[in-house]
């Protein structure tokens, strides 16, 4: 689809692309799930971290050279179509699309979860319909409130982690000397305490939190002037994600011994609470709340405009080309969240066991798309070193998970994709 074609509003300014990339990367994962990957790798989370930064730093200035060479696209699935052929970029489009269907669905369980921190009476499915029924209200106004809500949530998270640096540089300054630095960073086990294993176990889990900033990619059609925005968004985004990931963590380690990290605690909790910052419980609960509605807020976007692109592709309907009077694609928006309130329902009411086999499919399919765009990347550019070690990793990463994951959230997973590799046969001829 290209440009011209698009009923879709250019609306987006340069200042919410780059909060919509950092809101959709640093999310409920950094404050809650960082703890799992220290527990993991203790200190030396820190190298994982900085490899799986510079990976997506390679995927990101690839994304930005693909979109100065292609000005027509206006998602990810026209940026890799062109250089890959139509099958691929097919593929890509909705291996993307039920990523974040899959992801709003956990993150709207989520929200409600962290709702009834206020309102413990009310059932979580009620909480989780409310969240799914007003972000989709919100969604259906002009894409500039999107980009207005979306900047205004990522900065709540980012006047978080700076505050969090900033209390932590000063405790640590003030409170700590050099030896019981160095006795919680090396004299719980060594920097290493689990090995290269642990290491390698932590990337698993480090990678899926960078899961987001190729959010970037999908805003291409509703970007004012994007031939310089979205390249210098992609190139600059990766390097503040990474001091927004490594400060912290260090920060974490630096005060605590990694091997009190853990639980159900968020560390930052912790930290907070050793500082002495009152009503830590109430604050936390409720920046992860709003890293919760920014996920399900860029899912909602992401779905709706990869879906409108397939339709105006010929894969899909005509009826999923209709926008309404703000140049927003409602049908398109609507019929995604129809999934999104199954997912949630499946969350809910088909336990446990089956909603984490689904939500293997995000992990995979995130990872496919990096690889289709350092592939893409390859073809555009030619054999790069950085290329060709960015995209050996990614496959070594994607390779380790299917090896450590359920055996029946990989069957799912490949699946999908089966089925959606499939189906090209079929829409290709009414297309």
């Amino acid at each position: 689809m290209s440009k011209s074609d698009s009923n879709l509003a250019r609306n987006l300014k340069s200042r919410h692309i780059l909060m919509m990339a950092l809101g959709g990367t640093i999310g409920a994962g950094i404050f809650q799930g960082s703890s799992s990957s220290i527990h993991i790798a203790g200190p030396s989370v820190l190298i994982t971290y900085l490899i799986g930064g510079l990976i997506l730093l390679v995927v990101m200035r690839g994304l930005a050279a693909i979109a100065l060479r292609y000005p027509q696209a206006t998602t990810i699935k026209g940026l890799i179509e062109p250089i890959l052929g139509p099958f691929a970029g097919y593929v890509a489009g909705w291996i993307y699309w039920l990523d974040w269907v899959l992801v709003m669905a956990a993150e709207t369980a989520a929200a409600s979860t962290f709702l009834q921190y206020w309102f413990p009476s009310v059932p979580l499915w009620v909480l989780a319909l409310l969240v799914a029924i007003a972000m989709t209200l919100l969604n259906l106004t002009p894409v500039r409130i999107f980009g207005e809500t979306e900047y205004w949530l990522a900065a709540v998270k980012i006047v978080t982690l700076s505050l969090f640096i900033i209390f932590g540089a000063i405790v640590l300054a003030t409170r700590y000397s050099g030896r019981q630095i160095s006795h919680n960073l090396v004299g719980h086990g060594g920097f290493f305490p689990h090995g290269i294993d642990g290491v390698a176990a932590a990337m698993l889990v480090v990678m899926f939190s960078f899961g987001g900033i190729e959010m970037i990619g999908m805003t291409l059609g509703e970007t004012e002037n994007p031939e310089q925005t979205i390249p210098r968004a992609a190139r600059n985004v990766i390097v503040r994600i990474l001091l927004f990931y490594l400060l912290p963590i260090a920060v974490i380690v630096c005060l605590i011994p990694w091997s009190q990290v853990g639980g159900t605690q968020s560390p930052f909790v912790t930290v907070f609470s050793q500082i002495g910052i009152p009503y830590v419980g109430g604050i936390m609960n409720f920046v992860m709340l709003t890293a919760v509605l920014s996920a399900i807020n860029t899912g909602m976007y992401a779905t709706s405009r990869m879906l409108y692109t397939q339709a105006m592709d010929g894969f899909v309907p005509k009826l999923f080309r209709k926008t309404n009077q703000h140049n927003v694609p409602v049908t398109s928006l609507l019929f995604s969240t129809l999934f999104l309130y199954v997912g949630v329902a499946v969350a809910f009411f088909a336990g446990s066991n089956t909603f984490n086999d689904l939500m293997v499919i995000p992990g995979y399919t995130v990872m496919m798309v990096w690889m289709l765009l350092l592939v893409s990347q390859w073809r555009n550019t030619g054999a790069k070193p950085t290329t060709i070690l960015a995209l050996a990793a990614l496959v070594a990463i994607f390779i380790a998970v299917i090896v450590t994951s359920a055996v029946a959230g990989t069957i799912v997973s490949f699946g999908c994709v089966a089925v959606i590799a499939i189906s090209y046969l079929f829409t290709r001829a009414k297309s």
